[in-house]
C-alpha cells in the first residue's frame, strides 16, 4: 500500500471528504483525517474538542502509484482542494519518517486520539505508559501538568509544526502492574 497527502482547505477536511465520497461512489480507497480530542476550559466550564492532528491534511490509502495518476483530477475537481504533496506536478507517496508518523496515528492510534496514560519518574520526566503519545516521546517539547498536555513537534515533508495531546496522570505503581 501507498499512502499519499492531500493539502485541503482547513477545517474543512471533513466536508472536502464528504464531497469528494458524494461526488465519486466508486472510490474503495480509504481516506483518513486523524483528530484529536481535548478537554477545554471555558468559563469554568469543561468541554470536549475535536480537531485535526494535521489541519489541512488528509491522506490516501492506494494499492500504487498507478491509483493516484488515474484519480488526480478527480481530487482535484473537488471543492475545498489546494494541492497534492509534494506538489501537484510531483505527486508522491509518503516515505521514510514521514510515512512512520501519519502511521502512527492512523493505524496504531486510531480515527480520534484521546488521552494516553503517563506518570513522572523521579526526575521529573514523562513515562508514558499507553496511548497515542506512546512511541512520540522524544518529540515532546513541552508538558503541561496541570492542563494535562503534552505538545509534541511533528514534521510532515518540510513542513514542521506543533501539537498538544492529552493525557492522564497515573501512579508510577500502576504503571509497572500493566507491563
Amino acid at each position: 500500500m501507498k499512502y499519499y497527502a492531500i493539502q485541503v482547505k482547513t477545517r474543512g477536511e471533513e466536508k472536502y471528504i464528504r464531497l469528494f465520497r458524494a461526488g465519486h461512489p466508486g472510490f474503495e480507497a480509504e481516506i483518513y483525517f486523524p483528530q484529536r480530542r481535548l478537554d477545554e476550559r471555558r468559563g469554568g466550564v469543561v468541554f470536549a474538542r475535536q480537531t485535526g492532528i494535521f489541519p489541512g491534511y488528509i491522506f490516501l490509502e492506494l494499492e500504487n502509484d498507478d491509483s493516484i495518476l488515474r484519480h488526480h483530477w478527480n481530487f482535484r475537481r473537488t471543492d475545498g482542494f489546494f494541492r497534492f504533496l509534494k506538489s501537484n506536478q510531483n505527486i508522491r507517496a509518503l516515505e521514510g519518517r514521514d510515512l512512520e508518523t501519519v502511521l502512527h496515528f492512523i493505524k496504531r492510534v486510531g480515527p480520534v486520539a484521546g488521552k494516553s496514560r503517563a506518570y513522572f519518574n523521579e526526575n521529573s520526566r514523562i513515562v508514558v505508559v499507553d496511548g497515542p503519545l506512546l512511541g512520540l516521546e522524544g518529540k515532546i517539547i513541552k508538558v503541561d501538568k496541570r492542563k494535562g498536555r503534552a505538545r509534541i513537534k511533528l514534521d510532515l515533508y518540510d513542513d514542521s509544526f506543533s501539537i498538544d495531546l492529552a493525557f492522564e496522570t497515573i501512579e508510577p505503581s500502576s504503571a509497572a502492574g500493566k507491563g
